[in-house]
């Protein structure tokens, strides 16, 4: 199996947006980070994934199997979580299981017990009273309780403190470390994928400008921080923003040799200050107080 999951040519439109022919892949063994602001198109690309919304074209299959054809099928495989688990929140965990196991024919509430002790989470806490650190960690033992094999989980470290995340983190690293399993999750947190993630999905006004190992992504850009503010480097800026003492922007690749030639060494960038500086090159902002 090449794919656990594929999207081709995916089209949705709304009165005010629309996902214009949203295409990328995921392998076994990969963490995708699908990210891309808030309005971007993420969560519905997501609920398009899973059928729970119509879309007008498009193709998508999972473990090459057709999603709309075999929805019953493949969501067995599939381990599926929106950013904020609110439905019965009078309900405990337990009884949440109870009526979640009745679902999936390969649950294993032993699985689920074990999982449920190594993250600490007690079975007889109402949804309710979770953290929201605590409800990724239930969506997560769930997934691994019916041996899901692909995680689509939205906004799963959102609002959680530090601690919180970079031990999500480690599951998902975790899940993926046989090369078996397959993880898909959208955030505006980049900081996460820098640790976790080995590839990326870009989107941006429902159109994907990027999907690929991220390595190749990061590669294509520098970050420049010129304390001469020179005014003649401008015009080879994809962005920039004048502060007090210096200018500071994203460059492509291309221009390195430029700005060293003009006293000025560009470093690696991270992913917040590409995603930074390609929105503000697209969107145009400015601001006046």
């Amino acid at each position: 199996m090449e794919c656990v999951l594929k999207i081709e040519s995916l089209n949705k439109k709304y009165p005010t947006f629309e996902l214009k022919d949203v295409s990328f892949e995921v392998k076994p063994g990969e963490i995708m980070g699908f990210i891309g602001r808030n309005g971007a198109g993420k969560t519905t690309t997501l609920k398009s994934i899973m059928n729970l919304i119509h879309y007008e074209s498009g193709k998508i299959s999972a473990f090459d199997l057709d999603m709309t054809e075999h929805e019953l099928e493949n969501k067995q495989r599939i381990g599926f979580a929106l950013s904020e688990l609110n439905y019965y929140p009078n309900k405990t965990i337990r009884q949440l299981m109870n009526v979640t196991k009745k679902f999936y024919k390969n649950f294993d509430e032993k699985k689920f017990n074990e999982v449920c002790n190594l993250f600490n989470l007690n079975l007889d806490k109402k949804l309710e009273e979770l953290s929201s650190g605590m409800k990724v960690k239930y969506s997560v033992a769930i997934a691994l309780s019916h041996k899901a094999e692909l995680l689509i989980l939205d906004e799963p470290t959102s609002g959680l403190d530090p601690v919180s995340r970079d031990e999500i983190l480690d599951i998902f690293r975790e899940i993926v470390k046989n090369k078996d399993r397959a993880i898909l999750f959208s955030t505006h947190i980049t900081s996460d994928l820098d640790k976790c993630a080995s590839n990326i999905t870009y989107i941006h006004n429902g159109e994907i400008l990027f999907s690929g190992m991220k390595k190749d992504f990061v590669s294509g850009y520098l970050f420049v921080k010129d304390r001469t503010k020179n005014k003649e480097l401008e015009k080879e800026y994809i962005a920039f923003k004048e502060l007090e003492d210096f200018t500071e922007g994203l460059i492509d690749i291309s221009k390195r040799d430029i700005f060293v030639k003009n006293g000025v060494e560009p470093q690696e960038p991270d992913l917040e200050q590409i995603m930074v500086y390609l929105e503000r090159s697209k969107s145009h902002e400015s601001f006046a107080l």
